[in-house]
């Protein structure tokens, strides 16, 4: 046939006008051509012209996003308008179908309408890309242009009284009302920006986000198509595969996402709730402010979502559409269609074209893109809403954290972990909830419309199906609940395993010296057994909730069909028999998910719960006194509620003047008038119980003076320093402050606080930095040295998470900070507790009383040190919580004789003590050499292994660009076997044989349901009614028969599917527990026999982590990826294959799509990876920066600095949330992209149906049925085979993590000789002897002893003394073995110790550590281990040990408890304890190495006392550190360098003017 536009039938004369031009339809539909063409014409050169300037313009990325007013909505119509011209054009084809001749005016019009419509929006974009409005005039002419041609039509339409009945009517109508709509748009946009027919056009500006450059996340101002599809996110993913993503790469957030927004607006509604509660005592409803601040988004959300799931419901009415219409005969005899000719051509009813196939496969593919992109919409939303609420949350509750009450920490209310987890976990399940909770109001309408469609479809035996789905949901949720529950317990077992295995790398050297490794070894094991109990029940309801979810769908169906062949009179046919297939899969996901949503409602419950609580806890005193507006006194005792202003505080004085030389520096200050800078009068002061912890107390603190408060332990001299800064709570009494005193207070708590921040941020704290101040405080704190061990110098971070410093080290950096701080008063709270003498002394003379004294500055100092009174200009002595005198020295001396006596005495005893301590190693000496220890060998391994190579990599981050591309590109296929090879191979056998033999099953269960629907007898054809019917009369009963003979198959069928899901999901999960035992137990055993050095080289935190994050992946996070994983990419592969079967046409089709598919998941796992770990990495610094500031509350309240901490919070926050709307918009552009993806695999599977069974061959409607829902199942399935990839990928790294321990060389347990050559009590004298002893901590490094030669005779007792690095300690470490010794032996009583098995030898020796180790658990444990001794022995060694009054009058006697680290006993007690430890092991050998270093006198010399005496039989080796300690001693050893220096008895040595000992000696008097 010809085309022509008008057609070219011989009868009617289609190009006469005679009755009109507007009468003849085709001269209309060519008048419609117009405006369409007009537009094409106009705007091709405009847009040309402007791509082709535009590449040569920079493209700021930000002119993007000016939008012009009614820019969604315009987009909207537009898109509206182009599913019309579809349909027009669709309307159009199949009428022409019916004509006897091609008539093309019935579609090419909409054709060019589609095609102008799509430049229409282009050219817009272009414009407002430009921001050049003054183009939009074309468009505004083409619409007026288009509504009125269309007008016309319609009126013609009406004129021969066609009506709604006629869908070409319909859709030109409808046409009519878009071009109306979007001429309206095109006016606001003129009235708003003024840009045509007015004076002065409206200048604009883009959005303050976009002005700064910073900004990345684009989403909310990209035009409405790049919003749906993500599309701005393109160059960041594809860009992530050249080089990483970085934090700077993703920018800042927009303002209305920022923390500080989304806080006002949620505080806003609290207050707002708290103003409307009458009764103060009950809390406003966070939920009611949540909802007030977020419930627009979640409503629109919501919309979003009801919108997908009703579009959900189009696929199983197009397949049943497509399925029933597949063989309703096409050629319909043109003739008998005459009647509906109006114009000459052939008007359409609507149900009509619904009856076309090809029209329903479109119908279908547009239906599925627009539900994806509704519910991808829907959970961005979500998401963003849900990430702005955390942000509000943590703003919230950090708010409140600075106001806390200092009691509620201190009497435990509120702990750190209530804090962290609040952080944690309670503002995350609240985020989680907003996630899922449109689900809670979606879901029931989904269900109810599902089970409506169904009985529509298949009568009463489809609310059979409904039931049982319904009635196994309760169980579902009940199985949801019990995981819950197991998760608890599981947790409480790890972190008991991590408390445990925590104490064991602590004290690992400890364990390994007394070869007790092995008995702590177990005692983790065991609870890592229970911890895999409890892991077990964790796996078995995974695997059922699993098993549910698959068998479900499959009873259901079973139940619906065998009940429909039974009850029905009507065959089932494939296209119901489909259709309801497809609904039951649509309707068991909002059933699967609804336990989990309920469960997480719990949660989000609780949370709110606790969230109330904690908003709800007391809080400090009102703070205007602080700021010093006046002479303000402080009258407490009420509780003040806080409204939440912070005022910003008055700081000027701390930055007046930097330049520290100046001396005038003084008189830049407020005169000072008054005497006196802080006074108290009649105070009673509490921490939150109602009995006072000072009473009485009158004082006052003399301005520009030394204040010292002196008194015993607890008599509240720390409390004091406390309520004068307000942090507690009064009873009665006034604190008065002159006024320009507190503005700020530099404070120094007795408990050391640091941030995890580098030295100098940690010192200079917020302040400018000014460097000879810097330096000058660094001096007096003698910190210098220190700082010159850190790797980086005064740039190395310190705190939680970075080089862990020692106590003296900690306080030295307090005070510094105090020091530093230019403010008038400054508060020490016992600095030198932790200090050594000499430090001490250095800081009391240049820190105290020169470089604060010359500044004039008020200085109150809390002390033990008495000999520093002298020094003082007033003092406050105080007893049992009050003062018990006030005034100079010379008062208290004319007073209070008695009182000065006794400080005299005390002050006898502390100078003999300086005499003693000026030792020649100083405890700080020693807290510098354990630093000097960790880096040297730190340093030296990252000079020697390379196999760890890709570890370090990892760990450090800081690799270059080649090895980052092919380390991230790749997924680690063999951790995978190595994870799969831990679980056992007969697991992994059964685990694939059944995953296989399920998906087979279900193939064959809807394979054979295709075949029994479509079992016709005799073959007649549906399409013939009349025949049907006569036949059904004669073979009724047959027919039937032979339909029921399919069910027993199906019922095997589907018996047996059901089984295999139990045994899947069964195998994987159990393979898993099998995989993280082997792994956990391997892993836990290789480290604890790991030569010490390991320990050395290692930081603590990366072995931990393997203990806590990694295994925490490997038991419960990798077994669901790895099942979901396997899951959806098997229902993936057996759906394709299943359409191949079908029509195999469509493997055609399937090359470009694998294409496209693989690119796209290729470019998304590596972006997703990155963006994963910097969520991780900026979620770190978040928590700590919320502990760090609950420790630290009263340092930075003293200091006046909340507003710069919340500040840092705010920027935290943010930081943290950008990666994470990066993640979850990345989430939302891959599954966007396979959505997409599934669509069009479900148009080429219909198409490709379509055409191959257009013949007459009947039996393939069934297997079309099959083919399209199954083409269904794969638009959900797609994404998840990539997230899961990108999960898998990175959860395996943990394994690498493990694994690269795995490698690690164990110490040769098993020596040359056999025990039983061993005397049982040997080592029976105790004699030594040492010949050419070399000794090294590796083969790679330098030997740390070299040509040791000595002879020790049994039972003398020898000290060994040296300065730092001598290798005193080395030597102590080669009797146990515990070093390379690579020449010369140890022999003692006759055996050489390198042949010795380690246990044999370390359990016959006894050592006493400088840094005294308990464990948590009992005394006895402690003691004991092994359990081998009597009660008597212990308590022998208890009394030797002094200990034994007190131990006997705690609670349980040997069976006390020690917490963890001994922190239950002080410092000198736990030497003492470990002095006993070493005593009830009766070896003849004792070795102190520095034992005496962190005690004070009385506990040495208990020491010494017992060494002597308990001892006295036994050869003891003192590793000194004070030489007076070893003065006594039968045979001194001098070392330097590693060599022996002197030799011989001590009284010898001395004579020797010009020896060492001598010298050393000498420096001690």
């Amino acid at each position: 046939m010809a085309l022509s536009f008008c057609g070219n039938n011989k009868c009617s004369n289609a190009y006469s006008v005679e009755n009109g031009v507007l009468n003849n339809g085709c001269f209309v539909d060519a008048l419609n051509l117009v405006p369409h063409v007009f537009l094409l014409f106009i705007t091709f050169p405009i847009l040309f012209i402007g791509w082709g300037s535009q590449s040569s313009k920079v493209q700021i990325h930000h002119n993007t996003w000016l939008h012009f007013p009614g820019h969604n909505l315009r987009w909207i119509l537009t898109f509206t308008l182009l599913f019309v011209h579809v349909c027009e054009i669709a309307e159009g084809i199949v009428s022409n179908t019916r004509m006897e001749s091609n008539h093309l005016h019935l579609f090419m019009p909409a054709l060019m309408g589609f095609i102008a419509a799509t430049t229409s929006v282009v050219y817009y974009h272009n414009i407002e890309t430009a921001n050049f409005p003054k183009l939009l005039l074309a468009l505004f002419i083409y619409w007026i242009l288009a509504f009125i041609t269309k007008m016309i039509k319609l009126w013609k339409f009406a004129e021969e009284s066609l009506g709604v009945k006629e869908l070409r009517f319909c859709i030109t109508a409808l046409l009519v009302v878009l071009y109306g709509l979007l001429m309206a748009v095109e006016i606001n946009v003129i009235r708003v920006r003024k840009y045509v027919f007015f004076a002065n056009p409206q200048r604009v500006k883009p959005p303050e986000d976009l002005q700064d450059l910073g900004v990345r996340f684009l989403q909310p101002f990209v035009n409405l198509l790049s919003k749906a599809t993500y599309w701005w996110m393109n160059p960041l993913i594809i860009g992530a595969h050249k080089r990483p993503i970085e934090l700077k790469k993703i920018g800042k957030l927009p303002i209305a996402m920022r923390a500080l927004t989304n806080y006002m607006r949620l505080k806003d509604s609290y207050e707002e709730q708290r103003q409307k509660t009458e009764d103060p005592e009950k809390s406003p409803s966070i939920w009611k402010s949540m909802y007030r601040a977020f419930g627009g988004s979640i409503l629109l959300s919501s919309t979003f979502r009801y919108m997908a799931d009703l579009l959900g419901f189009a696929g199983p009415l197009c397949i049943s559409g497509i399925v029933g219409n597949l063989h309703s005969s096409t050629e319909i005899d043109r003739t008998n269609k005459t009647a509906n000719m109006t114009f000459g051509v052939f008007f359409m009813s609507s149900n009509e074209l619904l009856k076309n196939t090809s029209v329903l496969a479109v119908l279908l593919f547009l239906a599925l893109v627009l539900q994806r992109t509704f519910l991808q919409a829907s959970y961005y939303v979500t998401i963003e809403t849900g990430i702005n609420l955390r942000g509000a949350l943590l703003a919230m509750i950090y708010n409140k954290i600075l106001r806390l009450s200092t009691s509620n920490m201190s009497m435990g209310e509120m702990t750190l972990g209530q804090i962290n987890n609040l952080v944690a976990i309670e503002t995350n399940q609240l985020m989680w909830f907003l996630f899922l909770c449109p689900n809670l109001w979606a879901m029931p309408v989904q269900i109810i419309m599902g089970v409506i469609l169904l009985y529509y479809l298949l009568g009463n035996s489809a609310l059979i199906g409904a039931g049982v789905i319904l009635l196994l949901a309760p169980v579902q949720y009940l199985i949801a609940t019990k995981l819950a529950d197991t998760q608890k317990s599981t947790l409480d077992y790890s972190t008991d395993r991590l408390k445990k295995t925590t104490e064991i790398l602590k004290g690992i050297k400890l364990l390994k010296l007394y070869a007790w490794e092995n008995i702590f070894c177990d005692r983790v094991e065991e609870t890592r057994g229970k911890e895999l109990t409890s892991l077990k029940t964790f796996a078995l309801y995974t695997s059922m909730s699993i098993f549910l979810n698959a068998a479900i769908p499959i009873a259901a169906v079973l139940a619906t069909f065998v009940t429909h062949a039974y009850i029905e009179e009507v065959r089932l046919s494939p296209d119901k028999a489909f259709a309801s297939l497809a609904l039951f899969h649509i309707l068991v996901t909002p059933l699967f998910l609804l336990s989990t949503v309920v469960r997480f409602a719990v949660k989000a419950l609780v949370s709110v719960q606790k969230l109330s609580e904690f908003l709800q806890s007391d809080e400090i005193g009102d703070d205007s006194w602080r700021n010093g507006e006046m002479p303000m006194c402080l009258e407490v005792g009420k509780k003040y509620k806080y409204h939440g202003d912070t005022k910003v505080i008055n700081r000027k004085d701390r930055y007046r003047m930097d330049n520290y030389e100046q001396p005038m520096r003084r008189q830049l200050r407020p005169t000072e008038t008054e005497d006196v800078a802080v006074e108290v009068n009649d105070g009673f002061f509490t921490w939150g119980s109602n009995l006072s912890t000072l009473t009485d107390i009158n004082i006052r603190i003399p301005t520009g003076q030394l204040t010292m408060i002196v008194g015993q332990v607890g008599c509240g001299k720390s409390s004091l320093l406390l309520a004068m800064l307000g942090e507690m709570q009064t009873i009665s009494g006034k604190v008065y402050w002159s006024n320009k005193n507190r503005y700020s207070v530099a404070y120094a708590a007795q408990k050391s606080w640091l941030l995890n921040a580098t030295v100098e941020e940690n010192i200079t704290f917020g302040s400018p930095f000014n460097k000879q101040r810097y330096k000058a405080v660094i001096d007096t704190c003698s910190l210098q040295p220190d700082i010159d061990l850190l790797p980086f110098g005064d740039q190395t971070e310190i705190g939680e998470r970075g080089i862990n410093l020692s106590g003296g080290q900690r306080q030295r950096i307090c005070v510094a900070r105090a020091l530093y701080q230019n403010t008038n008063i400054v508060f020490l709270d016992d600095p030198f507790s932790a200090l050594d003498i000499h430090l001490s002394d250095h800081l009391m003379q240049e820190g105290i009383l020169k470089f604060l004294q010359d500044d004039k500055r008020t200085v109150v100092l809390v002390t033990h040190k008495l000999q520093y009174l002298i020094h003082a200009d007033w003092i406050i002595a105080m007893k049992d919580g009050s003062v018990l005198r006030e005034g100079t020295l010379k008062d208290i001396q004319t007073h209070d004789v008695e009182l000065y006596e006794h400080w005299k005495t005390l002050m006898n005893r502390q100078d003999q003590e300086l005499e003693k301590e000026t030792e020649m190693e100083s405890q700080t000496t020693l807290e510098r050499k354990t630093l000097r220890r960790a880096f040297y060998s730190r340093e030296a391994k990252n000079h020697i292994d390379d196999e760890d190579e890709e570890e370090e990599v990892e760990e450090d981050d800081d690799d270059n660009m080649s090895t980052t591309t092919s380390r991230r590109s790749k997924i680690q296929w063999k951790m995978c076997c190595r994870y799969l090879s831990s679980g056992g191979f007969l697991m992994v056998f059964l685990m694939v044989s059944s995953k296989l033999a399920k998906h087979s099953v279900m193939v064959a269960i809807d394979y054979w349901l295709a075949a029994w629907t479509s079992s016709n007898p005799h073959n007649q054809s549906l399409a013939d009614p009349f025949l049907n019917a006569t036949n059904y009369t004669q073979n009724d009963d047959t027919q039937i028969a032979q339909h029921r003979s399919c069910v027993p198959v199906f019922i095997i069928l589907c018996g047996a599917a059901i089984a295999l899901c139990l045994i899947t999901s069964l195998t994987v999960e159990f393979l898993g527990v099998a995989a993280a035992t082997n792994l956990h137990h391997n892993l836990l055993n290789k480290i604890i026999h790991a030569p010490i050095r390991f320990f050395d080289v290692t930081p603590l935190g990366q072995i931990l982590n393997r203990f806590s994050a990694d295994t925490n992946i490997i038991d419960q996070h990798i077994p669901p990826t790895l099942e979901s994983l396997t899951r959806s990419t098997l229902l993936c592969l057996s759906a394709i294959g299943v359409i191949a079967f079908v029509t195999p046409t469509f493997l055609i089709a399937l090359v470009p799509l694998a294409v496209a598919f693989y690119f796209i998941q290729k470019y998304f796992r590596v972006a997703s990876k990155d963006l994963q770990d910097l969520d991780d990495s900026t979620q770190l610094p978040l928590l700590c920066h919320f502990s760090e500031t609950a420790e630290g509350l009263t340092t930075i309240r003293a200091f006046r600095h909340e507003a710069r901490f919340k500040q840092r919070m705010l920027e935290l926050t943010d930081t943290n949330n950008t990666a994470y709307l990066f993640l979850s918009a990345a989430n939302r552009w891959l599954e966007v992209r396979t959505d997409y993806l599934g669509a069009v695999i479900v148009l080429t599977a219909a198409v490709a149906a379509i055409w191959s069974t257009s013949g007459p061959d009947v039996d393939q409607s069934g297997l079309v049925g099959l083919g399209l829902t199954y083409a269904l199942t794969v638009t959900n399935y797609l994404n998840w085979v990539v997230r899961n990839l990108a999960d898998l990928e990175v959860q395996m790294a943990a394994v690498k993590k493990v694994n690269s321990f795995l490698s690690t060389e164990s110490e040769n347990y098993e020596g040359s000789m056999d025990v039983s050559q061993v005397p049982e009590d040997w080592p029976q004298h105790g004699e030594i002897k040492i010949h050419d002893l070399c000794v090294r901590y590796d083969s790679m490094l330098k030997p740390v002893l070299k040509q040791v030669n000595a002879h020790i005779n049994p039972g003398q007792k020898v000290g060994i003394c040296g300065r730092t690095g001598s290798g005193k300690s080395s030597l102590s470490l080669a009797f146990f073995n515990m070093v390379d010794v690579f020449e010369g032996k140890i022999v003692i009583d006759g055996i050489d110790i390198c042949k010795l098995p380690l246990q044999t030898l370390r359990s016959r020796l006894s050592i006493i550590l400088q840094d005294p180790v308990l464990f948590s658990g009992s005394i006895r444990l402690n003691l004991d281990p092994e359990r081998t001794c009597t009660d008597d022995r212990l308590w022998e060694a208890l009394e030797i040990a002094q200990l034994k009054n007190m131990v006997k009058a705690l609670p349980g006697g040997l069976d006390a408890v020690v917490t963890e680290g001994g922190e239950n006993f002080s410092v000198g007690q736990r030497q003492l304890f470990c002095l006993a430890r070493a005593f009830v092991r009766k070896s003849s050998i004792l070795i102190m190495d520095e034992a005496t270093a962190s005690i004070d006198m009385a506990t040495e010399n208990i020491l010494q006392k017992v060494v002597m005496t308990a001892f006295a039989d036994r050869t003891v080796v003192t590793i000194a550190h004070r030489v007076h300690t070893i003065l006594t001693a039968d045979l001194v050893i001098v070392m330097k360098r590693g060599s022996i220096m002197e030799y011989g008895k001590p009284e010898i040595l001395m004579e020797q003017e010009d020896g060492l000992f001598a010298s050393f000696v000498k420096a001690d008097m």
